[in-house]
């Protein structure tokens, strides 16, 4: 067992996640996760790679925590954000809807939708232009990932399949066969070197995108319930999952273990997010709130009470982590520390998807099953 030896690595790089992680393993800590039955293993080298792009990424992040971005838009810039654009035409209108967004991080410009039509879209919001068609899924593309540093994509479906599509070319570079039910979520690690993967199948699994092989698949032998959603700490050695019986669960990447449960939602997790310091947590359900965990005090320290009857389907923080959105039943944005709702767009005439911040929070793009893609920012 080494689970004391990735405590005192974690303490290096942040006091604060170290703090977490010693309270979970020494009081509150999940059995640890069976070995999975397929795995190519995780080397010494992709362990050692994880850790060195932790230690830097703290160290970044605690400078860039002292500061807020130039540029970044303010609380009343915020306020009078009104829709500017509206695409109907990215995906089918035989088999309509959005089902996922996201926006690549180095050119925000440019975004994804997934689509119940079984394709993906990458478009260009200042061309207008549609950049590329993804098609391959053989059942609706539910999760979708702009790399935020190369021209690839990736997708999930229930067609139990991961797929990393090149955008110039818009073909499919590889296809990972981690799961073998619907695959309910991703997340791409820092390194942008592999991706997380939740499924119903109540496993989850990580694998090398580059390889399109997979290195470890873990179920938690405490609970036999579909996982709905994934995410990794922006550190990428902890991750959250979501459980189909309301539960949110942290994880130890390179423990493969089970470190902590957050209780508390009722019904099916539907999406978490991380915050850019990595001390908060996000989390929605089919119950009409959104809750806040702090990481470091292991506890739940703000729920947001949505509208009665209130569907959240996506949760968002901005870069710099001043700024959540929310889309459900509608699409509105939160002054974190203050958790003060700031906008509340309701242009989409049916159930918003996808939501994200474009650079600096500077315009907001989301989807929905509507078939729309809309951008709301200041006129």
């Amino acid at each position: 067992m080494t689970s004391n030896l990735t405590v005192l690595t974690i303490t290096k790089f942040d006091n604060k996640i170290f703090i977490f992680l010693s309270k979970v393993y020494g009081a509150e800590a999940g059995p640890e996760a069976a070995q999975p039955m397929e795995e190519a293993g995780m080397s010494e080298e992709v362990l050692q790679k994880l850790q060195d792009k932790a230690t830097l990424l703290t160290a970044e992040r605690k400078k860039r925590g002292k500061t807020v971005p130039e540029g970044l838009a303010n609380v009343e810039d915020i306020k009078g954000y009104r829709q500017l654009a509206s695409h109907t035409g990215l995906h089918s209108a035989s088999v309509p809807g959005i089902l996922s967004l996201d926006i690549c991080i180095r050119d925000t410009a440019k975004i994804v939708t997934g689509g119940n039509d079984k394709n993906a879209v990458v478009f260009n919001k200042d061309t207008e232009q549609v950049m590329a068609i993804l098609k391959g899924h053989t059942k609706k593309v539910t999760s979708v990932i702009y790399h935020p540093d190369e021209e690839l994509v990736f997708t999930a479906s229930p067609d139990s399949t991961i797929r990393v599509w090149g955008v110039q070319t818009a073909q499919c570079a590889q296809i990972i066969r981690a799961h073998e039910a619907p695959v309910t979520g991703i997340s791409l690690h820092a390194t942008g070197d592999y991706l997380l993967s939740s499924s119903t199948d109540t496993h989850w699994a990580f694998s090398d995108l580059r390889q399109g092989r997979v290195l470890t698949k873990v179920a938690d032998q405490s609970s036999q319930h579909a996982l709905t959603c994934a995410q990794f700490h922006p550190d990428g050695l902890i991750f959250g999952t979501g459980t189909e019986d309301s539960m949110i669960k942290i994880w130890d990447l390179k423990e493969r273990a089970n470190v902590a449960n957050f209780p508390g939602h009722q019904g099916p997790i539907t999406s978490i997010s991380f915050s850019e310091n990595g001390y908060y947590l996000a989390t929605s359900a089919e119950d009409s709130v959104v809750k806040l965990w702090d990481l470091r005090k292991l506890k739940n320290f703000k729920t947001l009470t949505l509208d009665d009857k209130y569907e959240v389907r996506s949760l968002c923080f901005d870069q710099s982590g001043t700024y959540l959105a929310v889309a459900g039943s509608d699409v509105r944005v939160y002054l974190c520390k203050q958790w003060q709702d700031l906008v509340v767009f309701n242009d989409h005439t049916a159930m918003a998807t996808g939501v994200r911040f474009g650079h600096n929070a500077t315009f907001i793009a989301s989807g929905s099953m509507d078939r729309s893609v809309k951008f709301f920012g200041l006129s």
